[in-house]
């Protein structure tokens, strides 16, 4: 399954906060959302949950999601529409 990878600016405070919990073992529900929904923006169909990858070193700094999506669809498709 194809991989698409969303990069969410940040502050360092929430990237931090982010970590902790992913290396905790639990999930920041807001970003996860958020890169859900640029998935779907980008026109593409998530196929899984996004998974935390890491937080970029840059500025502004980034959270880094990898989020697998369908081959079926075409650009522009969105949540209930189908490709005709």
């Amino acid at each position: 399954m194809p991989v698409f990878r969303v990069q969410l600016d940040s502050d360092r405070t929430t990237a931090r906060k982010v970590m902790e919990l992913h290396l905790a073992g639990r999930v920041h529900r807001v970003s996860v959302d958020a890169a859900r929904e640029e998935v779907w923006r980008c026109g593409r169909t998530p196929a899984a949950d996004p998974v935390f990858v890491g937080v970029s070193n840059g500025v502004p700094v980034r959270l880094l999601y990898d989020v697998q999506v369908c081959l079926d669809t075409e650009g522009g498709n969105r949540r209930g529409s189908r490709p005709v």
